[in-house]
């Protein structure tokens, strides 16, 4: 294969749905989106990659626009669309498509079920193909035109190897038997995609990594901040972290400062922001400040469990079952079973197969890899 292959350049939106047309029915096709979340408050695509065995194809939807016809294909269960690590490329694709793949093949998780810890595409194609991919384009703008040569290049690169990566890797999923294990969490992606709902923004607030260790009255103080940032993104198209980033509007939360002075002693809060939007940030924090003391938000409660005096101890022998069994298996132990899966275990205490699958979130092939196991150790 050659190191830099060319693609095919669609920007007219005759030809993309030719293309698209003529695609559908296909037994597989690698695809691959680029957005521009690090720049933009509102992420899109920007850019879709799809190769085939035979052709690498580049498709500008901002210059083509709707593309009726890539619904088609990932709603054809007979088209397998292979992805590396699918979830963003799903999340977009719905959003702007209201597409749900039928079949996919993601080459991250394939590598992950093989207990390869280098799992990116950039070290899975090194590692197949000694192909190296340059990583300065990873946080490009894509919503930029006219796109450069190098930016093409990058693009083509994360498709035109997929199919043949595919390959390998079911290849050796197939001779250790972990094939239907691919399968299965294949299907939970595409299930879990298919009932996903759009976030409600009046909650982004409690979205906040630590904003739960904030008080009631710091917590509606930042749930006036958020949205007011978040309002300052969207009409600037500006992604969020560059008008303030969350470590910000917690600060301001916790220090709760009155005056443009005392914002502007906040350490991390930068003066240019003081000096464009120091007295709207003043204001978020007096309507904050004003919300009854009855009205204060609070987080929405977790499921409650009865004090249980053994339940760590049952925790640390589970890690200790799975720790062993990801050694047999070449695994990283978080693949094969994730700590807070470990954690529903113990509180649930299966007794049986049947029990430990009506765990939330167990596998049927975690349950054949180390089902046995952790029962045993339940049980004595």
């Amino acid at each position: 294969m050659p190191a830099n292959p060319t693609a095919r350049y669609i920007d007219r939106a005759d030809e993309a749905d030719e293309l698209l047309e003529g695609l559908q029915g296909g037994t597989e096709i690698a695809l691959d989106t680029e957005g521009a979340s690090y720049h933009r408050f509102l992420d899109r695509i920007y850019l879709l990659q799809i190769s085939t065995r035979t052709a690498d194809i580049i498709i500008d939807p901002l210059a083509a626009g709707p593309l009726p016809g890539i619904t088609s294909i990932l709603a054809d269960a007979r088209t397998e669309v292979v992805f590396h690590d699918a979830d963003y490329d799903l999340r977009l694709l719905r959003q702007d498509y209201g597409v749900r793949a039928m079949n996919i093949f993601d080459t991250r998780v394939a590598a992950q079920l093989l207990g390869i810890r280098s799992f990116g595409l950039a070290a899975l194609l090194e590692m197949y193909f000694d192909v190296q991919l340059q990583k300065k384009y990873q946080r490009a703008d894509w919503s930029l035109r006219p796109l450069t040569p190098g930016m093409l290049e990058y693009a083509v690169l994360d498709t035109h190897y997929l199919l043949p990566l595919r390959d390998r890797l079911r290849d050796e999923l197939v001779r250790l038997g972990r094939w239907e294990w691919a399968r299965e969490e294949f299907s939970r992606v595409e299930a879990e995609h298919a009932a996903a709902e759009a976030d409600d923004p009046t909650a982004a607030f409690f979205r906040v990594k630590g904003a739960r260790d904030l008080t009631r009255r710091e917590l509606a103080i930042l749930r006036e901040l958020v949205p007011w940032r978040d309002g300052v993104a969207r009409r600037l198209d500006r992604a969020t972290f560059r008008v303030a980033g969350n470590d910000i509007l917690l600060e301001i939360a916790r220090t709760r400062p009155h005056t443009i002075d005392e914002l502007s002693r906040i350490r991390i809060v930068p003066r240019v922001l003081v000096e464009r939007s120091g007295r709207d940030i003043l204001d978020a924090i007096a309507a904050g400040e004003a919300v009854p003391e009855s009205e204060l938000p609070r987080f929405p409660r977790g499921q409650r469990w009865a004090k249980d005096p053994e339940y760590e101890t049952r925790v640390d022998q589970l890690r200790r079952i799975r720790e062993s069994a990801a050694t047999r298996l070449d695994m990283d132990p978080g693949v094969l079973c994730s700590r807070d899966r470990l954690e529903a275990i113990a509180r649930m205490q299966p007794r049986t197969l049947d029990d430990l699958r009506e765990v939330p979130g167990v596998r049927n092939w975690q349950i054949e890899a180390l089902g046995a196991d952790l029962l045993t150790q339940l049980q004595n």
